[in-house]
């Protein structure tokens, strides 16, 4: 066995732990191994679904939970039944989310261990691991921003840790120098592939050079060993108290009965589970406790008699509780968290104050920072260097460089950073230096930001700025419009302004908003656009749209840069008496004022600089279709950029946007 721990695994080092403190670690230590075997039984008699074991690190969980402050917080996995049963998370709410009751933490949406408990000072998990250190790295931002010495500790497993967001959450923590401890469980495996297979250095530990992460601060840890878990992880949580850091913990441990019940444990070499089960982390302690007379057999049996007691009378209380009933309504409400703000329908007069749509961006973001002491801006060069598009030119001699900060290349460890500010108390504003590179934060903002409030009810506190759109000669890569890719995402809301009096409004409701905004800006616009905006601090409602022109032939129903197309093409035409609408939001989006314009007109034209399949044009299109068949004289028509990339050269590019083809579409329209 000497292979696979630092230390001879048969001597035990108590330190400074008394002898009741250690019969207390064994009673937490027991504790889990018991709901275990009796989730077991639960399973093969149908009460729960699915169980994914965590026998045989349950020293690495309890020792974890015991050693981190309790109002600090840990972000688990789903073989870390140890820190919920530590921090104490009663028995039958537990019992009540395995078998998918209200009782539970996710009202049935989510299940085993998918949830968190902000009570408990417990981040649940999405079933990609490796967002989790993200989100980690917000909430030890947060400890470092306060000055309160604390630290987050996050966990993953030598599977999770191939996943380009460990990589990239690592990095963010080391070169900020946050006081996060990344706790690796290597089992050796991921699902049935085995560790040589996953990665090629012989420890995780040894990846911690490439971060700069001193060797001091990538630690190997017999993870089978309470005592040693332990002691490491609090002098970890010390240290951390006088030198922000991150902190590497490799956990040396075995998965004793495989990645989850169904899929058994064929796959391992004959032998292996025989002889990790020598070290098998419960029996270890308990015979090393006997042995020194710390533990006796009364003492053992009484703990046994206490927890049998506790989990059946949790599973008791957990039957007792109904079946979750379906209620369209509430799964509906709850996709939102509670406290949006309530803003304008229109903006305020702004007079003869006109302002660039950029500078009206920069002063409702600067409106925020200064009303929101808690708000934390982050983005690639937007530092002293104030962005590519210069949103944030002086911010960082107002506000300090702690509350605007240059972000390395790390967009999906920056969206999950802003969730754990979030998670932590505080604002959040992420920006993408394109919306062109918000697929690399893909996962976090429709797998995270979007389904954390309705999944447990936690806050996702956080927007994402998205410069987007063509018409600047950029490119496939710098112009795309990638508002569709979110509108079907449920949980998320999306502003995208026109004109600069509602991109400050708009900006400054999607900041106060407690949900996750994303908010569009069309770069053509920042320079080439101006308008009036007062100077009064206001907040616009989303999903209330304005008509920019009043008509009665037809109903443009449109959005961003699509709103000056429009208007061009109807100054061009003053004989053509056409309602214009602009949607100012996307989710939500104002469908009673589109409906009530196309009743009144008869036909609509849903315009957007997106491709047309799988646009937005297209649900807008059907949802009039089906509520205004009847008042409608033609069919719904859609102008939009051609079905290709977007390229580069000017011509090309001229004739793939959509305003090549609005003003033939709608006098083909306006004929009909």
């Amino acid at each position: 066995m000497s292979e696979m721990f630092p230390h001879n695994p048969l001597r035990f080092e108590a330190g400074s732990l008394s002898k009741d403190d250690q019969i207390a670690l064994y009673g937490k230590l027991l504790l889990p191994r018991m709901i275990e075997e009796k989730m077991m039984s639960q399973l093969r008699q149908g009460k729960i679904s699915k169980w994914f074991s965590g026998m045989g690190q349950e020293a690495i969980s309890v020792g974890v939970a015991a050693a981190m402050p309790e109002d600090k917080f840990i972000f688990p996995m789903h073989r870390n039944l140890g820190i919920f049963t530590t921090r104490n998370v009663p028995l039958d709410r537990l019992f009540s989310q395995f078998q998918g009751k209200d009782h539970g933490f996710t009202k049935g949406r989510d299940r085993s261990f998918h949830f968190g408990s902000p009570e408990h000072k417990i981040v649940g998990m999405i079933s990609h691991l490796g967002p989790q250190l993200g989100l980690a790295d917000g909430v030890a931002l947060s400890e470092k921003i306060d000055g309160t010495g604390g630290c987050s500790f996050v966990f993953t497993g030598d599977g999770g840790a191939s996943e380009g967001d460990f990589h990239e959450a690592v990095n963010v923590a080391a070169v900020w120098q946050l006081p996060v401890i990344i706790g690796i469980e290597n089992n050796a495996w991921g699902l049935s592939t085995p560790s040589e297979q996953q990665f090629r250095c012989a420890h995780f530990t040894d990846k911690a050079m490439g971060y700069g992460i001193p060797e001091e601060d990538a630690i190997q840890v017999d993870g089978n060993d309470l005592f040693d878990v332990y002691h490491k992880v609090k002098n970890a949580v010390e240290s951390l108290r006088e030198k922000p850091r991150p902190i590497i913990l490799e956990f040396k441990t075995f998965r004793i009965r495989g990645h989850e019940e169904a899929s058994g444990t064929k796959y391992y070499p004959e032998g292996l589970v025989d002889t990790w089960s020598k070290v098998d982390p419960v029996e270890r302690l308990r015979d090393h406790l006997m042995a020194q007379g710390v533990l006796n057999d009364t003492q053992e049996k009484a703990f046994r008699a206490e927890f049998k007691s506790l989990i059946d009378q949790g599973l008791k209380g957990a039957a007792a509780q109904p079946a979750i009933e379906a209620d369209t309504t509430e799964e509906l409400d709850d996709r939102y968290a509670p406290g949006t703000p309530q803003g304008l329908q229109e903006v305020p007069d702004g007079g003869d104050r006109e302002m660039r749509f950029i500078d009206a961006i920069t002063e409702g973001l600067r409106t925020s920072m200064e009303k929101h002491p808690g708000l934390v801006l982050m983005g690639q060069d937007i530092g002293p260097y104030g962005g590519v598009f210069k949103v944030t030119d002086g911010f960082v001699d107002a506000f300090g460089e702690e509350r605007v900060r240059n972000t390395p290349l790390c967009e999906s460890a920056i969206v999950g950073a802003g969730l754990g500010l979030s998670i932590a108390g505080k604002k959040a504003m992420v920006e993408m230096q394109f919306s062109d590179f918000v697929t690399c934060g893909f996962n976090q903002i429709v797998n995270n930001l979007a389904k954390i409030h309705w999944r447990w009810g936690q806050a996702a506190d956080v927007v994402v700025r998205m410069p987007t759109g063509g018409g600047v000669g950029a490119g496939p890569y710098h112009s795309q419009s990638t508002e569709a890719w979110f509108f079907h995402v449920p949980g998320l809301k999306i502003a995208y302004p026109s004109t600069p009096a509602d991109a400050k409004g708009l900006l400054r409701m999607a900041i106060d908003d407690p949900n996750p905004v994303l908010f569009f800006e069309h770069k053509y616009l920042y320079r080439s656009l101006t308008g009036p905006v007062a100077e009064e601090d206001y907040l616009l409602e989303f999903g209330v749209g304005r008509t920019v022109r009043a008509g009665e032939d037809a109903t443009i129903v449109t959005y961003g840069l699509g709103v000056q197309w429009a208007e061009q093409v109807l100054d061009a035409h003053p004989e053509w008496n056409v309602e214009l609408i602009d949607l100012r939001t996307l989710l939500p989006w104002d469908e009673a004022l589109v409906m009530a314009s196309v009743q009144k007109t008869g036909k609509a034209l849903v315009l957007h600089e997106d491709t047309m399949t799988g646009g937005i044009g297209a649900e807008i299109s059907s949802r009039i279709h089906e509520c205004c068949f009847e008042h409608l004289d033609a069919p719904v028509a859609r102008t939009a950029s051609l079905d290709t990339a977007f390229p580069f050269a000017e011509d090309l590019e001229r004739n793939f946007m959509a305003n090549a083809r609005l003003e033939n579409d709608l006098e083909a329209l306006l004929s009909r």
